[in-house]
């Protein structure tokens, strides 16, 4: 079991977004082709199979979490594309395992304050014990006190992944 809450994009978000995505675009869905097979969803944060509807948006996680907490990135705050179920999924069910981690796959586990400043950040190449390996690097994120939350990108194309957050003590 980890330490830490894998957080998907949050379902009144995922309604937004499903209207119009953080650039401002209508959502535009489409069947996913054979081209899309095996990108992250981020609604449910598993990969995506042939013939499901999608939509590739742009997502800002960093400022929607800023508009919540009262925190403010400033020039920290970017947007990129994600890929979402078109219509409500259900969700991500956490278990014991992090999501869309398959080894050997680069991830850069990118640390914020509270502020939502850039707080640090790592290169992970995902070893043959994915948890074991997220587990440090989470690790070593959190133990600077002042980082409040981690997102977890794709070193290829800067994609966001998934936001990781310390487990309560009443989770734990």
């Amino acid at each position: 079991m980890t330490r830490y809450t894998v957080l998907p994009i949050d379902t009144a978000v995922l309604k937004e977004l499903r209207v119009a995505d953080d650039a401002g675009r209508p959502c535009a869905p489409y069947v996913a082709t054979r081209a899309d097979v095996g990108s992250p969803l981020r609604c449910c944060l598993r990969p995506l199979t042939l013939g499901e509807r999608i939509a590739l948006v742009s997502y800002a996680p960093l400022r929607r979490w800023a508009t919540a907490t009262g925190a403010d990135p400033g020039a920290y705050d970017e947007q990129g594309p994600v890929f979402i179920h078109a219509d409500d999924c259900g969700g991500f069910t956490p278990g014991q395992n992090y999501p869309c981690a398959r080894p050997g796959a680069l991830r850069t586990v990118r640390r914020y304050d509270a502020r939502g400043h850039i707080a640090g950040g790592r290169l992970l190449e995902i070893p043959a014990d994915a948890t074991a390996g997220f587990d440090a690097a989470f690790d070593e994120a959190f133990n600077d006190p002042d980082v409040v939350l981690v997102h977890v990108r794709a070193l290829e194309y800067g994609c966001f992944q998934f936001e990781v957050r310390r487990l309560s003590a009443e989770e734990q």
